[in-house]
């Protein structure tokens, strides 16, 4: 989730004709390339993955959105931004997104993909850089035309995305206007792009998505983040620390995905959180933990404030009052509430971490993800590092989470060259946190599907066999 800022552009008709026109000129580009052959679309998404993963482009992006957003770093943005296009474009290789896609002859089955048509996508500040290119890769691999929608702060670095994808557009014979951003972003000009649009896909935060789902368009979501992260008396210590300090420091912790709450086994807590300290990580009193949540919930709202959203750990603690060495790259404060009143056991959208003890067994390590996930990010993502195989199946069965991470950074629930996993920067998490899938939204989602029926020898429909059990316990 994304904490939203005010600095939004008025609306008024003039800027309706802009997102008309927009539209109206994505239709236009899209009709060219909807008959398109799968090599056709093939080359045109390698093109534009090149066109922003190359080192020269990747760091003038992550420079720009640094610069202009204040988010994050710039070693790591270079990083993501060419993790992320590379693993979607490798991921899509493979995936049919023209003609016959699937073919079933016992069901007597076909099913043949067709374009969604315009899309329009949200674009959080805090993701400027590496989502626009995932998202347009997904929506040209099904011969779709897409607008994004920036957000106002960072309107210039996704500026900058969308014209190298133009340029490789018309590198391979294909309109440049099959990717757009709209010049003037404000709140009701985004409404007015989505109703005009085929599908949404909105990353951000909780009052956007809810804007795409009311928007009267189809649209696929994503939830709110609020990662946990289990560590049992059986699991590796050394590799646990290490897959929690990465996922934490990434970017200052853009990542829904980073780490928010670490629940340790009370055997290898103190161990656990040494390793930890050792890493980076500063430990705060009770005092400076006081402090920290002043300076992080002012208001009492359960958003962080924008002062601490992915700065260094140097600087939030200066900004807090109290001072840290000069190698802490996050904070730690321990913690055992949950809810309002405990707001570190909430999303905190920084390199702040919260940690909990738990004991009783792997069910009590449940109930507390449980707990936590009900306050904030339920449906989205969990992991636990252990070697103890019914653990992770009483993890996985036990909570309302879309992903469970198993002996990994939990950075990598968007995929990763160690799992199978798609790649993505939009994760969704299904009924529970108000979305339509709990899948890793990818270019299979971009796509409409025609299913074709033919005659098959017919199977008749066995009374006997649908009902002799209940039958037999019941009656007829």
């Amino acid at each position: 989730m994304v904490r939203e800022t005010k600095d939004v552009v008025a609306v008024g008709e003039d800027n309706k004709t802009e997102i008309a026109e927009t539209v109206r000129r994505a239709r236009a580009a899209q009709a060219t390339i909807a008959n398109w052959s799968q090599d056709q679309v093939d080359e045109l998404v390698t093109a534009v993955a090149w066109s922003v993963a190359r080192k020269d482009r990747a760091e003038a992006l992550a420079q720009l959105a640094v610069d202009e957003g204040e988010f994050g770093n710039y070693a790591d943005k270079v990083v993501k931004i060419n993790k992320r296009v590379l693993g979607v474009l490798a991921d899509m290789r493979s995936v049919r997104t023209v003609g016959v896609v699937e073919e079933d002859p016992d069901r007597g089955l076909v099913k043949i993909a067709k374009p969604v048509g315009v899309v329009a996508a949200l674009i959080p500040t805090t993701g400027p850089d590496a989502t626009p290119p995932v998202k347009t890769l997904f929506a040209l691999k099904g011969r779709n035309a897409i607008v994004l929608a920036p957000h106002p702060r960072t309107r210039r670095t996704t500026e900058l995305v969308v014209d190298y994808m133009r340029e490789a557009c018309e590198q391979v014979g294909a309109p440049a206007d099959l990717v757009q951003s709209v010049g003037q972003p404000s709140m009701a000009g985004t409404q007015e792009l989505m109703r005009l649009a085929d599908l949404v896909v909105a990353t951000g935060g909780a009052g956007m998505v809810q804007a795409a789902y009311s928007s009267g368009t189809p649209a696929y979501g994503v939830g709110v983040g609020n990662a946990v992260h289990v560590v049992d008396e059986t699991g590796d210590l050394d590799d646990a620390a290490a897959a929690i300090v990465a996922a934490k420091t990434f970017d200052y912790a853009t990542s829904c995905l980073a780490d928010n709450a670490v629940v340790a086994e009370t055997r290898i807590y103190d161990a656990l959180l040494e390793k930890l300290v050792a890493a980076g990580g500063h430990l705060c009193d009770a005092d400076q933990k006081a402090a920290l949540q002043a300076l992080m919930w002012p208001d009492g709202s359960h958003i962080p404030a924008l002062s601490v959203i992915a700065k260094p750990a140097g600087e939030i603690a200066r900004l807090a009052g109290f001072p840290v060495p000069d190698s802490t790259t996050f904070l730690v404060v321990e913690e055992d509430g949950v809810g309002p009143e405990h707001p570190f056991s909430g999303e905190k959208l920084s390199v702040v971490l919260a940690l909990y003890r738990y004991s009783g067994g792997i069910a009590a390590a449940v109930d507390q993800v449980n707990a936590i996930t009900g306050y904030q990010g339920l449906g989205h993502t969990c992991g636990i590092h252990t070697s103890t195989d019914a653990n992770v199946d009483a993890l996985a069965n036990g909570t309302r989470t879309a992903r469970v991470l198993v002996n990994q950074n939990l950075n990598e629930g968007a995929g990763s060259a160690r799992n199978g996993l798609p790649f993505t920067l939009s994760l969704s998490c299904g009924t529970w946190g108000g979305n339509i899938t709990t899948e890793n939204v990818n270019a299979r989602h971009f796509l409409n599907l025609t299913w074709v029926s033919r005659v098959i020898a017919a199977k008749p429909v066995d009374e006997e066999e649908l009902f002799a059990g209940h039958w037999d316990r019941y009656g007829r």
